[in-house]
C-alpha cells in the first residue's frame, strides 16, 4: 500500500507541474473500432487487485492496435455501497465505500470471446486470496467478475468451475472470486488511466503475470 501511495503522490505532482503530459505515448494506440458492422461491442468488467497492473497486462496481450479484440479500456471503481457515489481514490483506499478497483473492457465479440477474457482474467492474478493481491490488502483489491447480463453470468460461472478443476483443485486451493451483477461504474481519476504505460517504472503487483 505504501508503495502505491508513494506512486500516486508522484503522479499527482507530475500532473500539477506538467499538465498531465502522456510522456510521448499515443493514446490512439490503446483504442480501436469495431471491425464488424453486424455486431455491437460488449463490456467485460474485472477486479483483480491494483487496477494499474490489471489494465497493463490485458492491453499488453490484447493490444487494440493489433486487432486482437479489445477495443478500449478504463480503470475505475464498482461494487460499492449505494450511498457512495463518484468516490475518490482516497475514499476507495480507505475501505469505507466497499468499491473494488476494477477494469472495464470494451471488446469485439467477433474477435475475442467473453469466455477467453474470463480465462485470461484468472490466468493473470491470484483468485484464491480474499481481499488481497500480493502485498496489497483491503476490499478494494478483491477478486471479482461483474457481469453484464445472464449470458455473461453463466459463462463466468462455467469458466470459473473449469479453471478451478484444472488449475487450483490439484494444488488444493479454492477460487474465492465473486461473480456479481454489474452495478454503477465510476471512472478513476485521469492519472490512473493507462498508468503503467505512462509511468513505465511504476508499481506493479507481482501477481499480475501469466500463471500458466
Amino acid at each position: 500500500m505504501l508503495n502505491r501511495l508513494n506512486q500516486v503522490r508522484t503522479a499527482l505532482f507530475s500532473l500539477a507541474t506538467q499538465g498531465h503530459s502522456n510522456k510521448g505515448i499515443d493514446p490512439s494506440h490503446y483504442r480501436s473500432a469495431m471491425t464488424s458492422a453486424s455486431q455491437k461491442p460488449e463490456i467485460a468488467t474485472f477486479a483483480a487487485g491494483c487496477f494499474w497492473g490489471v489494465e497493463h497486462i490485458f492491453l499488453k496481450h490484447y493490444p487494440p492496435s493489433q486487432n486482437k479484440g479489445i477495443l478500449k479500456t478504463a480503470v475505475g471503481y464498482t461494487g460499492g455501497k449505494d450511498s457512495s457515489v463518484s468516490p475518490s481514490y482516497q475514499e476507495v483506499c480507505s475501505g469505507t465505500t466497499h468499491h473494488a478497483e476494477a477494469l472495464r473492457i470494451e471488446f469485439d465479440p467477433s474477435i475475442v470471446s467473453y469466455d477467453e477474457l474470463v480465462e485470461f482474467f484468472y490466468r493473470t492474478h491470484d483468485p484464491t486470496t480474499v481481499n488481497r493481491q500480493g502485498a496489497d490488502t483491503g476490499t478494494q483489491y478483491r477478486s471479482a467478475i461483474f457481469t453484464h447480463g445472464p449470458q455473461q453470468t453463466t459463462i463466468a460461472k462455467r469458466v470459473t468451475e473449469e479453471v478451478q478443476a484444472k488449475h487450483f483443485t490439484p494444488q488444493e486451493k479454492k477460487i474465492v472470486t465473486e461473480v456479481l451483477e454489474a452495478g454503477p461504474w465510476y471512472d478513476a481519476e485521469q492519472y490512473h488511466q493507462l498508468y503503467l504505460f505512462v509511468n513505465t517504472d511504476g508499481y506493479q503487483c507481482p501477481t499480475h503475470r501469466l500463471h500458466w
